[in-house]
């Protein structure tokens, strides 16, 4: 038997196998493991009682947990008026108290997230590029504190506690869809 018959009964063997089928997960390296666990630990923050300090305890500095950005008061400035229709006399106090301050006001972005993909369906569709699904489940969460010196002033929270979703895409020529295309993008 030469190679090529051994391919294709190989090939033919897998029929159906969906387990041979691509999965990935993002997840964001944190210490906290859900939505809510996030949530938990934005909670016990507090405008105006909150201090530095309690942000260290609950593992939210930059530089000791990852994917927490540093805001300066010009990215202040921009997130919270993106255009000059936006009033600063209308903005939250703790976000016009740290405006007022200027360079003495600085802010933490958290973004944490866990997406898990996993493609289902006929394994030969998917591979030949003529049917593929994927189911996609997760959650996602943002977060900002503005900080006066070392009290926290604004804090707020929000994302998508539970992320489910469907993707699916059909290809009636299969791995001949996009050759046409790529066709006139090379001349």
């Amino acid at each position: 038997m030469n190679r090529k018959n051994i391919f294709i009964l190989l090939l033919f063997s897998l029929t159906g196998c969906s387990s041979l089928l691509p999965h990935s997960d993002s997840t964001t390296i944190s210490p906290w493991k859900s939505y809510e666990e996030v949530q938990k630990t934005f909670d016990k923050i507090h405008p105006h009682q909150s201090h530095l300090e309690d942000l260290k305890k609950l593992h939210l500095m930059p530089g000791e947990n990852p994917n927490i950005a540093i805001l300066n008061y010009s990215d202040v400035l921009r997130r919270f008026i993106p255009s000059p229709s936006v009033n600063a006399n209308d903005l939250d106090a703790g976000v016009q108290e740290c405006i007022l301050a200027k360079q003495e006001c600085t802010g933490y972005e958290l973004n944490q997230s866990t997406l898990k993909k996993k493609r289902y369906g006929n394994f030969w569709a998917d591979l030949l590029n003529f049917k593929r699904k994927t189911d996609i489940v997760g959650w996602k969460f943002h977060g900002v504190i503005l900080l006066k010196k070392d009290l926290v002033i604004y804090k707020l929270t929000g994302g998508e506690p539970s992320i489910h979703e469907f993707e699916e895409s059909r290809n009636p020529l299969g791995p001949l869809q996009g050759f046409g295309e790529a066709a006139v993008i090379a001349h």
